[in-house]
């Protein structure tokens, strides 16, 4: 009888058949900035396990260890920085002898910020995955980074700090996931399978504590969600065999590893395929709903409800759920379709296809597994890193509030605002926070548009310009009365108005029209400059200045000119209102004499038409 071992080695034969294999390691950067010798940014593979920084940096000291080097036990030596404020330290490792994960949580017992882990020989670099059984007690304690680095590097890196040189690394995490636009897609690939050890206590951990979270981005349209489900398939020779009728359904086309790995007992494979493919139903039907969110309430309530434990794994408890959650159970079922039918089904068909990398995403074949914009994530299901990750997927400045937050990212602006532009006086600043840090974009206050480069200047532009800080622009009050270079008919720039000299910024002075000799320049004319304008005044009483014509006339004169202009409109008036009525009498006549021509006529011939009668009689007595 074939046991666990042989079906371990069965699936990964269907598995290998399946796909092509090609895996894709996921990778950040680590820039050397010192020494000068090594200067340059070098390729790494990202750990999946510990918290990555995605979409941010972390800088440190490499310390290459005396004893200890490939850290597979504790350390005996602090690598913590003794000093407040100190860069952190990152730990130089061998590979070889112990699992990736002891290393790091060693060197993070020791006080290790990260860790660099040397590979062995030269090769193309690979990812360094979590064991599946053992030496996996610390794994959800490991908080550092983990990255390898080629064997080259590592030579180079050891034997400067062998050589006691100060060696400074930067990790860089900001390209690792694309960020092209305001919507980050993502993919949960997981298992309804409960009973796979630390892995699956993981995966059921990070679905409680991130489906909250995981619902606010969907409902508010910042993601779009799709959860994915591995199935593998048995051979054709081997389809008719008890393993795989036990582990698979739709007569071998869809297995799944026995949950306890033994045959004999608990639950098989094809219950957990089942249940896998009732999930994938329960989010098609409710995407279809417009709620897709809803998934992660049935996954939340499914485990704690219908765990193997209390052999509750069942399509009766899966169905108590759904009923729960106000989803269609006949839509359920008729996606679910027969498990027993000699066919493919359609929905599992689907799922397998998409385990097949496209673009620079490679295959599926680690579970749990995430994929951000096309890309696999790597590191601890954590829902601050998962977070961290999603947020790396926006486009900078477009990312949601909960990617701002204290928990999240630090703020740059509030420190020096960043280096931006800042107008202290008005408490505006060019500094805009963002997830990767900060930019500077010349902002917008109470609906006034800043315009500038958002590091040494930013002006207020537009309608309403004036109404921030006048625009940039002078002002200046004196005597009750202001004056201002900023005029609302203008949607840019400064300028003195009228009366006043300057560049409209900074300054504005008085013109003293008396002096410059430009106004007042009649005869017997005297003038008093005053701010803004000036004051001209006329020798004599009865004399009176015309600013316009910048000339002095008699008051009586003035008088008389106004009166002889009155009633000459007057009498224009006059005029024109005889005009019209003799123009009105005559169109009236007129009308009056047509309308009485035409009554005459109907009782009264006229001699023309008593003539035209008489010779049409003449002719009718003639035919007779």
């Amino acid at each position: 009888m074939m046991g666990p071992a042989w079906w371990a080695v069965l699936v990964l034969l269907a598995m290998a058949d399946a796909v092509a294999g090609r895996f894709v390691v996921e990778k950040n950067s680590v820039q050397v900035t010192s020494p000068e010798s090594l200067k340059g940014k070098y390729e790494c593979a990202i750990g999946n396990f510990g918290l990555p920084q995605y979409g941010g940096t972390l800088q440190g000291w490499v310390v290459y260890p005396k004893d200890n080097r490939q850290a597979c036990k504790e350390f005996d030596v602090s690598f913590k920085g003794h000093k407040s404020g100190a860069r952190p330290n990152f730990v130089l490792i061998d590979r070889g002898e112990c699992f990736f994960t002891t290393k790091a949580w060693n060197a993070q017992l020791a006080g290790a910020a990260a860790i660099l882990v040397v590979d062995s020989k030269d090769e193309p670099l690979i990812t360094m995955d979590n064991p599946e059984d053992t030496g996996t007690k610390h794994l959800e304690n490991i908080t550092i980074p983990s990255v390898l680095i080629t064997k080259k590097l590592g030579e180079d890196l050891k034997k400067s700090a062998e050589n006691g040189d100060m060696v400074s690394v930067l990790l860089d995490w900001r390209e690792s996931l694309p960020h092209p636009d305001e919507r980050v897609e993502y993919e949960f690939w997981t298992n309804s399978n409960d009973e796979c050890g630390p892995k699956c206590d993981m995966q059921m951990d990070f679905v409680k504590s991130f489906r909250g979270t995981a619902q606010v981005l969907e409902q508010k349209g910042y993601t779009q969600f799709t959860p994915h489900y591995i199935t593998w398939y048995c051979t054709e020779a081997f389809t008719v065999s008890k393993q795989c009728k036990s582990q698979c359904i739709n007569h071998g086309r869809y297995c799944a590893p026995d949950p306890e790995q033994d045959f004999s007992k608990g639950y098989d494979g094809k219950d957990v395929v089942v249940q896998n493919l009732h999930q994938v139903c329960v989010f098609k039907v409710a995407n279809d709903t417009g709620k897709p969110w809803l998934w992660w309430d049935y996954v939340h309530d499914f485990a704690i409800r219908c765990p193997m434990k209390e052999k509750k794994y069942t399509h009766e408890c899966a169905s108590h759920v759904i009923k729960s959650l106000g989803l269609d159970m006949d839509k359920i079922n008729k996606c679910v379709g027969d498990p027993e039918a000699d066919e493919e089904n359609p929905i599992l068909k689907a799922e397998q296809d998409a385990q097949i990398g496209h673009g620079k995403r490679g295959d599926v074949t680690i579970l749990p597994t995430l994929v951000v914009n096309n890309r696999q994530y790597r590191g601890k299901l954590d829902k601050g890193a998962v977070l961290k990750a999603i947020c790396s997927g926006f486009e900078e400045t477009t990312e949601p509030a909960i990617c701002l937050s204290e928990d999240v990212q630090t703020n740059e602006c509030l420190e020096n605002h960043g280096g931006c532009w800042v107008d202290k006086a008005n408490n505006v600043t060019a500094c805009k926070d963002t997830f990767r840090g900060r930019v500077c974009e010349c902002p917008i206050v109470k609906g006034v548009k800043f315009v500038g480069d958002g590091y040494t200047n930013c002006e207020a532009s537009g309608v309403g310009r004036c109404e921030i800080n006048n625009g940039g622009c002078w002002k200046e009050t004196k005597n009750g009365k202001t004056i201002s270079a900023c005029s609302h008919e203008e949607s840019e720039g400064c300028k003195c108005p009228q009366g006043f000299k300057g560049d409209g910024v900074k300054s504005c002075e008085d013109i003293d029209e008396c002096k410059a000799k430009s106004a007042c320049q009649c005869n017997g004319c005297s003038c008093e400059n005053t701010w803004g304008s000036y004051e001209c005044s006329c020798g004599g009483n009865n004399m009176l200045y015309m600013r316009e014509q910048d000339t002095c006339i008699s008051k009586q004169a003035a008088s008389s000119v106004g009166w002889s202009f009155m009633w000459v409109i007057f009498f224009g008036l006059v005029f024109a209102g005889v005009g019209a009525y003799a123009v009105y009498k005559y169109r009236l006549r007129s009308y009056m004499d047509s309308e009485i021509r035409a009554i005459m006529a109907q009782y009264m011939p006229l001699d023309s038409q008593e003539g035209a009668n008489q010779q049409q009689h003449v002719a009718h007595a003639g035919d007779i």
